[in-house]
């Protein structure tokens, strides 16, 4: 029978021998559907960037809300591998031969409900096992755990190349040691593990130079393995994030709801990824709440810079306008790298507007141990518009806890936004957050240089002020006779 010709009107004209035929076709269809998963997997946007991070990066963390496909693409990258059978669209990793793998999750049973569930199939029920991401003919045999009912210990799994990968399931509970295996080629953690366990799944892997990856829901806070993704930034790691927006199986008003179900505390964790800082957190804020879309600067709207000093870590500088009507100031661009020259960072703030002026903080009056020049006249030399004092307040002060507080009063009252595509930015502003009452110092060099310049806005300029303190002193370079800024130096 033609499934393909199937009508209302056909239907009905059906006798029950041939509605019994029509049964068994279309339940043939879907054994078949249900045993071959992973030849119909189309997985969305990040799910693919997910994927397609692992032809660079060795180490990679998929961190997303719950329900929106995140161990899915952790349970169908795993299977490719094993079975070598990678769709056209494939632009990860490939290897050509069969592979040995460790998966696990916090439990033995956790792995069982979410990893075995979704590789093998359902766990309690063994005619079923062959329905997950690894195709039925492709499960050849499975090895089952002691003492956890229904628990697979390892699996075997035939690999196009006609050889065999093996998979093993663990888990964190079972200590590091049991992850003291022999080198494998992969290796798939399903929430956050412990540092330890982490660190031994990835010298497992050494040897072969193979994969690992962590798909979670970071509901631990500033893990130690968050921080290392996040914050430390070894090498050879990437981090894709994935919100519920980027769910495409769930409507508008889907996701509106499934929001407003989670506890306010936990919102950005399960519906966007975002760690979970508690009470920890320095600007318990929404991002939505401060975004705004990028826009023209109106040219009377005076402009400022903060600059970072990268010492032991990226040089950052911020671009903030102040409508001053309203007295509301808007983060419009940010700057942030790494291991560059002076001469290459003052290039690229220059760029942006040499005329505006730069707020800096007190590490610019160290001096090179060099040439004994501070560090703010280093830039300077580089046509940096500098001010000519550190960073403070109006009345002297530069408490770190009084810019803090100024800033989240502004946040609050919705007097400092944040243009939306500012990435970086965010990036750090979801992640500032205390320790034992204290702010931790580790990836804050965006937010410190805000910090600078909104400390210092009362120096901010339009273009037209700036030039016209400035051209006075360019048409008379022996004797200055030019409205003189004690804080420009003009």
């Amino acid at each position: 029978m033609d499934l393909s010709t199937l009508t209302p009107a056909v239907l009905a004209a059906l006798s029950d021998d041939e509605k019994r035929e029509l049964y068994e076709l279309l339940r043939l269809k879907d054994v078949r559907a249900r045993r071959n998963r992973l030849a119909a997997y189309a997985p969305y946007t990040r799910q693919a960037d997910f994927h397609a991070a692992g032809a660079e990066y060795r180490e990679r963390l998929f961190m997303a809300g719950n329900q929106l496909g995140k161990t899915w693409a952790g349970a169908y990258e795993m299977a490719m591998h094993l079975t070598g059978r990678y769709p056209d669209w494939w632009k990860g990793r490939r290897f050509p031969y069969p592979v040995r793998a460790m998966c696990g999750s916090e439990s033995a049973e956790l792995t069982r409900k979410g990893i075995q569930r979704l590789l093998i199939g359902p766990p309690e029920l063994r005619e079923e096992w062959g329905t997950g991401t690894i195709p039925h003919e492709c499960l050849r045999d499975t090895s089952m755990k002691q003492g956890v009912p229904d628990a697979i210990s390892s699996a075997v799994v035939r690999h196009v190349s006609g050889e065999d990968s093996v998979v093993q399931f663990l888990s964190y509970d079972q200590g590091r040691t049991k992850w003291q295996a022999d080198t494998v080629d992969l290796v798939w953690f399903d929430e956050e593990p412990p540092l330890p366990i982490y660190s031994e799944g990835l010298t497992r892997t050494n040897a072969t130079g193979g994969l690992v990856w962590v798909t979670f829901t970071p509901l631990l806070g500033m893990s130690e393995v968050v921080k290392r993704y996040l914050l430390d930034k070894p090498a050879g790691s990437h981090v894709t994030t994935m919100t519920i927006d980027d769910a495409e199986h769930y409507t508008p008003e889907q996701r509106a709801a499934i929001v407003a179900s989670y506890p306010e505390h936990e919102r950005e964790a399960r519906a966007k990824g975002i760690p979970i800082l508690g009470s920890g957190r320095v600007f318990p804020v929404a991002e939505e709440a401060i975004k705004v879309q990028a826009f023209p600067v109106p040219p009377h709207w005076p402009r400022i810079v903060g600059l970072d000093f990268g010492i032991d870590h990226p040089t950052a500088g911020v671009w903030l306008a102040w409508d001053r009507d309203t007295d509301t100031v808007y983060v419009t661009d940010c700057y942030r790298v790494r291991d560059a020259s002076i001469a290459i960072h003052a290039a690229a703030i220059k760029a942006r507007g040499d005329w505006v002026p730069v707020a800096w903080p007190h590490d610019g009056l160290q001096r090179d141990k060099g040439s004994g020049e501070q560090l703010a006249d280093q830039y300077r030399k580089q046509g940096l518009a500098m001010l000519r004092n550190r960073a403070t307040f109006e009345d002297g002060s530069n408490g770190v806890e009084a810019g803090i507080a100024e800033m989240l009063t502004r946040f609050q009252t919705m007097r400092l936004r944040v243009f939306a595509h500012l990435a970086d930015w965010f990036e750090e502003f979801r992640l500032y957050h205390r320790k034992d009452g204290l702010i931790v110092k580790d990836g804050d060099d965006l937010l410190a240089a805000t910090r600078y310049a909104l400390m210092m806005r009362r120096h901010a300029k339009t273009h037209e002020e700036a030039e016209a303190r400035i051209k006075p002193n360019r048409a008379l370079p022996v004797i200055n006779f030019g409205v003189f800024d004690p804080e420009m130096g003009y």
